[in-house]
């Protein structure tokens, strides 16, 4: 937000400045166009303070299971959640809005604390594999427009030849997407929904690198000097997307909730965790090599989440991709006089 309202002021006061200038003869009036132009180019996405304009919401379902590896499409979501689901075992939900890939998968099912977590950004496209039948009618009085695999035909939802089930199936977005601006569905448009975005922060200890974990899974973030980003290992292994690209956020935020057994059951009969969103709590906020204790806050489910400092000063965001790991677990913290080792040379990293 404090980009867009700081981009807007700079754009009109220099627009005026030059079409003064061009009257005058101090600029020439073609000049005009072409310096709107780079600057609206740099505009800033709400949702990640990324380089690029918002747009229609995008939220996607995809597996975190070995099997799932490597997913697509994840290096240009604007914010990814890590939540648990049945077994200990993760899931994400990747929200998408400055850019939408060709594909994204392996899409997987809706769990229940998505539909408490979604809420925040209004009416967002969701698109799932399909969920438990008592869940369906749930996700179909929410707040969302229901994209799942069920409502669509092969040519949103199709199977990957080279992965085998259930972690095959890949959405087409851009197809979809067309279909919705085409159906003038009524989507969110991305906007902002808590957190603000600096290019440095002034409080925070240097650490080297974080693992947090689930019953039956794990993720450690390490800090890249040299990408200014976190880069992502699951499981200890490189976190690889399908193009080669190595995941990693400028900003990752580690939300401490409360995770319960919910009223929801798998197939085989795994109790659905509930991770709950709305209240508040502690957490971590990571950026730019720095861990920053902080106090979270979302008051009701249609508010955003808010992130502040014990001392209620707002702590803002690293521009760029966000992930945010649900988890009732305290986070292990190496401290910075560790060597770097996610600035060693990587397969894929870029």
């Amino acid at each position: 937000m404090f980009f867009k309202k700081l981009l807007a002021a700079l754009v009109g006061l220099l627009s005026m400045a030059l079409v003064f200038g061009a009257v005058f003869g101090f600029a020439d009036i073609k000049d005009i166009g072409r310096v709107i132009t780079k600057n609206v180019e740099e505009s800033r996405n709400s949702l990640s303070g990324r380089i690029g304009s918002d747009g229609p919401i995008l939220v996607v379902k995809i597996d975190d299971t070995a099997a799932a590896h490597p997913q697509a499409g994840l290096e240009d979501a604007d914010v990814v959640y890590i939540e648990q689901v049945e077994g200990g075992l993760t899931r994400l939900a990747a929200v998408f809005s400055s850019k939408i890939p060709d594909v994204i998968g392996p899409v997987r099912s809706a769990r229940i604390s998505d539909i408490e977590l979604l809420e925040q950004y209004g009416r967002v496209a969701f698109a799932y594999s399909g969920a438990q039948s008592k869940l369906l009618p749930v996700i179909a009085e929410a707040n969302l427009e229901n994209l799942g695999a069920q409502r669509q035909g092969r040519d949103i939802y199709a199977n990957d030849p080279a992965r085998l089930a259930p972690t095959a199936m890949m959405l087409q977005a851009k197809v979809l997407m067309s279909k919705v601006a085409a159906q003038a569905s009524a989507i969110a448009i991305s906007k902002n929904i808590g957190w603000n975005f600096s290019e440095k922060v002034e409080t925070g200890t240097a650490i080297s690198a974080v693992k947090v974990s689930w019953p039956a899974s794990s993720y450690d973030a390490t800090w890249s000097k040299s990408q200014k980003r976190w880069l992502l290992s699951n499981r200890g292994l490189p976190d690889l997307a399908a193009s080669g690209i190595h995941l990693g956020p400028t900003t990752f935020v580690i939300q401490l909730v409360s995770i319960t057994p919910s009223e929801y059951f798998d197939k085989v009969g795994g109790v659905t965790p509930f991770s709950e969103t709305v209240g508040s709590g502690k957490g971590f906020i990571l950026r730019d090599g720095l861990a920053i204790q902080a106090l979270w806050n979302r008051p009701t489910a249609q508010s955003g989440t808010s992130w502040t400092l014990p001392t209620g000063e707002e702590i803002l965001f690293a521009p760029g991709q966000i992930w945010v790991a649900l988890t009732d677990k305290a986070p292990v913290f190496t401290p910075a006089s560790t060597a770097n080792i996610a600035d060693a040379p990587t397969k894929g990293s870029k």
